[in-house]
């Protein structure tokens, strides 16, 4: 099946979308798995996931060895989603779409808005449908036809069972699917507690942190190989045409280096808010908060993404050389852009769960306590209402919240944004600024609005112009 690159006009990909019939029935297991088995194959694999989510896709990486994309009916329209995906699928062999909590669940229970069907009928691919076997027989038939009949619309490709009891467990579902006339079962996986990734508090671990030790990912590729007719689904999966994404322009003039904050503790990014700011004239330079003495040499701005201080909230604390360089930063202007855990970093202290105070780099007043329960969830639109290092006043930017942790006071800083959900009926005001120093809970996803990205380059490239000859850690 390998395929030499397109490189005139329309060229064809296979791509398959990997949804459940609910959250938790295991398709992130069985996409892991699946992109295992095609690398083992030598395919070319573009990855995807439905929805703002960082843990999945960086579990994709680790895989493919190359960045997993995400795709979003909220924070991106039609048009956006179908051109990152032929994009980014343009010199695979097979893309892989990972979905969302239920095929059909979205934002409300009237339309299919949000969800993984929807990404699924833009795109135009087939979807493997992952149900959950636990305490079914023959009903399966039943959940099955429910899923196909819904929406016409959808293409199916067939469906994995998973957490079989049995192979005659496996045996009676093939039977009741087959005499139902449904959709065809392409296999199941049996129950096993060695093939799933541990989970916390947001979910599954990272890859940064779980690594994929131990050959956790040959086991989950054998239980896949083992499972599905890999092969046969491959044949049947029709040829989607991509139209050829217009070319991006190569950046042409001088560079500002950018300092990116990426160890255990800070790694969720979207990948194209880095490319966004590669494309804008950034060199990107990742360093450790944990490991690092200091900046990296020659930087003119500094982006903190979110992920999870908490846990390392004592290694933190202990590297004080770093959050001195970090506040010293701060105090000379440097552009410094953070979001949720890297904003909670910045504040003056972080008190985790079990009451342990840990200090961090005190570039805003405020104290942040962790929480046994969530505080935050949802899509969010922001409005910027002053001059900030990401937009001017009126600039509008979409992206998300999820958290565990609030402030126990305001900081003593401007207030910056504008915040609105999902539905706009939520209005308050966030996104905490002093000097140049910007903090917010909210995950942006710049694609949403590329002048963010722009705009930050261009507050970078000023203030290290205006720094000739000076430390990275300037103080006033």
């Amino acid at each position: 099946m390998p395929r030499s690159n397109c490189r005139h006009g329309r060229c064809p990909i296979k791509a398959i979308c990997i949804a459940g019939v609910h959250s938790g029935v295991g398709k992130t297991t069985v996409t892991l798995g699946l992109m295992a088995c095609l690398r083992r194959r030598g395919l070319a694999i573009a990855g995807f996931k439905v929805g703002p989510d960082f843990i999945d896709p960086g579990h994709h990486g680790r895989i493919l060895g190359a960045a997993s994309l995400n795709l979003d009916g909220w924070m991106l329209d039609r048009g956006a989603n179908r051109e990152r995906f032929f994009r980014h699928a343009r010199n695979a062999d097979i893309a892989v779409v990972e979905g969302v909590m239920g095929l059909y669940d979205g934002y409300d229970g009237r339309t299919e808005a949000g969800s993984t069907a929807q990404i699924a009928k833009w795109l135009g691919i087939p979807v493997l449908l992952v149900a959950d076997a636990r305490h079914m027989a023959r009903s399966a038939a039943a959940l099955v036809l429910g899923f196909q009949r819904f929406d016409p619309m959808v293409n199916f490709a067939g469906v994995v069972f998973n957490h079989l009891g049995s192979e005659r467990h496996l045996a009676y579902l093939r039977e009741a699917l087959e005499a139902a006339g449904v959709l065809p079962c392409l296999g199941g996986i049996l129950r096993a507690e060695t093939i799933g990734i541990p989970e916390r508090h947001l979910g599954l671990l990272t890859a940064e942190e779980y690594g994929h030790q131990n050959g956790q990912m040959d086991r989950i590729a054998d239980a896949i190989e083992a499972a599905i007719d890999i092969d046969g689904l491959l044949e049947k999966l029709p040829e989607i045409p991509l139209d050829r994404p217009e070319p991006i322009p190569e950046w042409s003039g001088e560079r500002v280096r950018i300092a990116v904050a990426r160890d255990e503790a800070f790694c969720f990014y979207y990948p194209d808010n880095l490319e966004l700011l590669e494309r804008f004239g950034a060199t990107i330079v990742f360093f450790s908060p944990m490991e690092a003495e200091t900046l990296p040499e020659g930087i003119g701005g500094l982006y903190l993404g979110g992920g999870y201080p908490e846990m390392f909230g004592e290694r933190l604390s202990r590297n004080e050389s770093l959050r001195d360089a970090v506040y010293r930063a701060s105090l000379g202007g440097m552009p410094i852009y953070a979001e949720c855990g890297g904003f909670m970093y910045l504040c003056r202290e972080i008190i985790d769960l079990e009451g342990r105070v840990h200090p961090m780099c005190g570039c805003f007043s405020a104290s942040v306590r962790m929480l046994g329960r969530l505080k935050a969830l949802g899509y969010r639109e922001i409005r910027m209402a002053e001059n900030t290092c990401i937009g001017k006043p009126g600039t509008v930017i979409r992206g998300h919240e999820f958290h565990y942790s609030e402030l126990m006071s305001e900081p003593d800083a401007m207030q910056a944004y504008r915040i609105a959900d999902r539905s706009g009926m939520m209005q308050r005001t966030e996104g905490y600024q002093i000097r140049h120093t910007l903090g917010s809970y909210m995950h942006l996803m710049f694609a949403s609005n590329p002048d963010v990205a722009r705009h930050f380059v261009e507050c970078a490239a000023g203030w290290a112009g205006r720094q000739p000859g000076e430390s990275q850690n300037p103080v006033p």
